[in-house]
């Protein structure tokens, strides 16, 4: 039954997931107070709901446009799952601004494939970096991502090596500008988030360990298979499959070595996941095994979500 809901793109898949989006976000708002009584802090919660639909919606458009997956709603539907997993997001104004300027990264990043304006997309998909940088120090290392794409599409170019410096300037520029303008002390907050803290002791109660054990376990489950089959995957598409390899070991990474950790650091993951998960549910032949995974999913996500709110 979800399988059939699910395998096709349609208007009625994506209200029910825009719907099922505003309920648990202001089911999770309501049991929060943070900012809830101003007018300043009501006006974060319509960004935030902002910033989740376009995250969601953009994730789409990215796997639809490229031909990642077949013609179905299974991204969407596990990007929103994921997002259950670790409501806190929903409050996370820098986390949130930060993934959504890295899928404006990498939807350039994977649309190099058509070696169409390489230099343009190589500038955007840096800029955008540096720019989620701003919000997170640690999404500086996608650029690695960047370096990978040139590799595989534009290498011989030696100017395409060079662009990522040219964006940093830019992005260094405008942010010091902005500095010296407005808020002096932003230069200083950017500085001392370059620390590193590999512990994993933030788990404030045992649901937020059992979400993130779970999450884990979903990794595990989709990354092996995705990696092991890339040989058998459309060859126009492997660079962009390795592509989501790479940003889902640098999204790990980020987690690993982020100060200020925390379960919803591995947001960075849940696009390239979404996509492993989708390509492993289409290309199950079995629709049994299609629905188990689907519901197995489903029931986790929503089960973390409520348990910790």
């Amino acid at each position: 039954m979800i399988t059939s809901i699910f395998k096709k793109s349609t208007p009625i898949n994506y209200s029910l997931l825009g719907i099922l989006m505003v309920l648990v976000f202001f089911l999770y708002q309501f049991h929060t107070t943070i900012g809830a009584t101003t007018s300043a802090g009501m006006m974060q919660k319509v960004v935030l709901l902002g910033v989740l639909f376009a995250s969601l919606f953009f994730s789409n458009f990215i796997v639809k446009k490229n031909g990642l997956t077949k013609d179905s709603s299974y991204t969407i539907l596990f990007y929103f799952l994921f997002l259950l997993f670790f409501p806190k997001i929903f409050n996370n104004v820098n986390l949130l601004l930060a993934n959504f300027f890295i899928l404006l990264s990498m939807r350039r990043l994977i649309s190099l494939q058509t070696l169409k304006a390489p230099k343009e997309k190589i500038f955007d998909a840096a800029l955008w970096i540096f720019v989620a940088s701003l919000f997170h120090f640690w999404c500086i290392l996608f650029i690695i991502v960047v370096y990978v794409s040139i590799i595989f599409h534009v290498s011989r170019d030696y100017r395409n090596w060079l662009i990522p410096f040219i964006a940093f300037f830019v992005t260094a520029t405008i942010f010091i500008l902005y500095a010296l303008a407005i808020d002096k002390t932003a230069i200083n907050n950017y500085l001392q988030s370059e620390t590193i803290n590999f512990q994993l002791d933030y788990f404030s109660n045992k649901y937020q360990n059992i979400a993130f054990s779970m999450y884990t376990v979903f990794v595990l489950f989709f990354i092996f298979p995705f990696v092991f089959t890339l040989t058998s995957k459309p060859l126009n598409l492997q660079a962009s499959y390795k592509k989501l390899v790479f940003t889902t070991l640098i999204g790990i990474v980020i987690f690993l070595i982020s100060t200020n950790k925390s379960n919803e650091v591995l947001v960075f993951t849940f696009l390239p996941m979404a996509i492993m998960a989708t390509n492993t549910v289409e290309y199950l032949q079995n629709k049994l095994q299609q629905e188990i995974i689907l519901f197995i999913a489903i029931a986790c996500g929503f089960f973390c979500f409520f348990s910790q709110l």
